[in-house]
């Protein structure tokens, strides 16, 4: 039996045809279904302005899930601190646990903040861009790692400057995101002073029995900051194949041991479709391309495709090349096909722990992936 912990990573998806509401009932009951398959935690993603997803406040799906499910950790992936304070993160975490304590992971982002250094880029939901792409690099083992895609265009879209307009209040500025963190610790602990020597304590907040984790796309601030601090780090291959190694890299490089840590702990992100027999597979994973591509483009993921849907698209070469790192490095197969590119992507990363993320069109296909893999996994 594999001892590699599996999580659940769920944007709550809106496919064509459905509603917001039917996705959030689909995946509060695919937690219930995760937990009973034994995977470990179950976390949602912090997006916005995105038509096809539904997970707009990490939060409030926390809340819901927890009432509905009693064993498995929930978290989210992550909560985005640009357009956050400390104390707001804090409360939200706190009274989660007052209710339902030692459950929750609180997974940290930075998305939408700024960094203390003078020349990083704005801080985005994907890694900051390069002038010029990398060519393709194998890892070691076998794992593929793609040509390094610029996300230039992403940051002067006019969506970049609405996300802006609407999360931040008007003049408001992000902390600098390595202060955040630390605030958010000093928090959490009761230790939070400030340089006047007045104290915040914050209840329910303070001291809940809470897994504090950094989420990162390359070997930035995120990375440093997550080693620093001793904190668990995630690294996103299924959002930037071409940065994961670097990143868990960076991380490890940076960690120092902390009360809560001896050795660093990584967790790696793949996304994953699985069904019986390959073809069917890859018929199911059809709209992830396009859904990609909607993401890619600018305009936010819009709600997911069917395969027919998806085929209707007149695909160009700049369409494919905006998705190719994607689709490249998705694992679609059977459930022994998919495990075993998940191991080796265990291998090449030294992952600690694996973050499955499934979309489908079908809500019964995306439960019947998780479950045929957990089924193959804990034969290995």
């Amino acid at each position: 039996m594999s001892n590699t912990p599996l999580t659940v990573l769920d944007l709550v998806p809106v496919s064509s045809g459905s509603t917001a509401a039917e996705a959030l009932r689909n995946s509060i009951d695919l937690a219930r279904r995760a937990e009973e398959l034994g995977y470990a935690r179950y976390w949602f993603a912090e997006h916005h302005l995105n038509p096809g997803v539904a997970g707009t406040s990490p939060a409030v799906v926390l809340a819901l899930t927890a009432a509905a499910t009693s064993t498995i950790r929930l978290g989210a992936g992550a909560v985005q601190l640009g357009h956050r304070t400390a104390l707001a993160t804090v409360e939200e975490f706190g009274l989660l646990d007052a209710l339902h304590p030692g459950r929750f992971d609180l997974g940290l982002g930075r998305s939408g903040g700024r960094s203390t250094r003078a020349d990083a880029p704005p801080a985005t939901e994907e890694p900051p861009a390069t002038e010029e792409p990398s060519t393709t690099d194998p890892a070691p083992g076998g794992l593929h790692i793609p040509a390094r895609f610029s996300y230039e265009h992403l940051l002067r879209h006019p969506r970049f400057a609405l996300h802006q307009q609407l999360l931040l209040l008007p003049e408001a500025k992000s902390q600098p995101y390595d202060e955040q963190i630390a605030d958010i610790l000093h928090l959490l602990a009761g230790t939070y002073t400030t340089a006047d020597g007045v104290q915040a304590h914050v209840v329910p907040g303070e001291g809940a029995d809470l897994q504090v984790w950094i989420l990162g796309s390359s070997a930035g601030i995120s990375a440093e900051v997550a080693g620093a601090h001793g904190l668990r780090f995630a690294a996103n291959y299924h959002v930037s194949p071409a940065t994961v190694l670097e990143a868990a890299e960076a991380y490890r490089a940076a960690f120092k041991p902390s009360a809560e840590l001896e050795r660093p702990h990584v967790s790696v992100s793949a996304d994953v479709v699985v069904a019986e027999d390959e073809a069917t597979a890859r018929e199911l994973a059809t709209g992830y391309g396009l859904w990609v591509r909607s993401i890619r483009s600018g305009d936010g993921a819009i709600p997911f495709p069917t395969p027919d849907e998806a085929r209707a698209h007149p695909w160009t070469e700049a369409d494919r090349a905006l998705v190719a790192d994607r689709t490249e490095t998705q694992f679609v197969g059977t459930p022994q096909q998919v495990a075993d590119q998940l191991e080796t992507l265990r291998d090449a990363t030294g992952a600690d722990e694996l973050i499955i993320t499934t979309i489908t069109h079908r809500h019964r296909d995306r439960v019947r992936s998780y479950e045929l893999l957990a089924e193959e996994w804990h034969c290995r």
